[in-house]
């Protein structure tokens, strides 16, 4: 399993893309626009995940139980993260991604509910998401100019990884609001890194499959999102 994924989102849309088969010989122009095309379609189920959360009122949950709500959502994520790596060569392996994309909205729901709570909250949610989308074209932009080969940012990015890791799960239960702040400063950075790792992979075929080329993008952009939102309403939410 590949190292983001560890712990830290119709019928006729599966039919227009091909089949994620893995290849020797791919051509990676072909994976990167089935690349980009299949991470636009996930952000629906993102979108629908989070709305659906926010009208169940599904942050009772994480008032009701503020520690295992997250870690059940946290492992009910690895789950089906291993689903789709199970059917990552299978058509049937796009439908589990949006599985994916969809839980991955429902664990929005806490921040988005937060960002409700303050006057100018709409709007960081969609500075925080034009933010994001920035990030990705820029650091796309220059992946596919440049060419260049950051896989030796791997090993460095995985460190960084686990110990933002171990630092969140230790602040569920400390609750520091400025080591909470750090760690949202520091995601945006490794995410912001594993962004460009994985562009540049996808670009010089190191990803044959769409289906996990896709996958890590979300997981960058999603990760990105979240911590971006978090500082903003830090320090410039305005509340009621």
């Amino acid at each position: 399993m590949d190292r983001k994924f560890e712990p830290v989102l119709t019928s006729g849309t599966t039919s227009s893309l091909p089949p994620p088969v893995a290849a020797t010989t791919v051509d990676s122009s072909r994976v990167l626009r089935n690349t980009y095309w299949l991470l636009a379609l996930s952000m629906l189920p993102t979108v629908a995940g989070a709305f659906a959360g926010m009208q169940l009122n599904f942050i009772s949950l994480f008032k009701a139980a503020p520690i295992m709500t997250p870690l059940l959502m946290f492992g009910a994520m690895l789950g089906s993260l291993f689903v789709v790596t199970r059917l990552r060569n299978s058509a049937w392996g796009v439908a589990a991604l949006f599985g994916f994309t969809f839980i991955s909205g429902l664990m929005l729901t806490p921040i988005l509910t937060v960002a409700a709570g303050f006057r100018n909250g709409g709007q960081l949610v969609a500075l925080s998401g034009g933010l994001t989308a920035a990030v990705f074209f820029a650091l796309a932009a220059y992946a596919t100019v440049s060419k260049r080969d950051f896989a030796f940012l791997g090993k460095f990015l995985f460190v960084g990884l686990v110990l933002l890791i171990v630092a969140s799960l230790a602040n569920l239960f400390l609750q520091i609001p400025a080591m909470a702040l750090t760690i949202s400063a520091v995601a945006v950075m490794i995410f912001s890194l594993y962004l460009l790792h994985d562009l540049s992979n996808i670009i010089r075929g190191g990803e044959t499959n769409y289906v996990m080329a896709t996958l890590s993008l979300f997981l960058d952009l999603f990760n990105i999102f979240v911590s971006l939102l978090h500082l903003l309403l830090a320090f410039t939410g305005q509340r009621d």
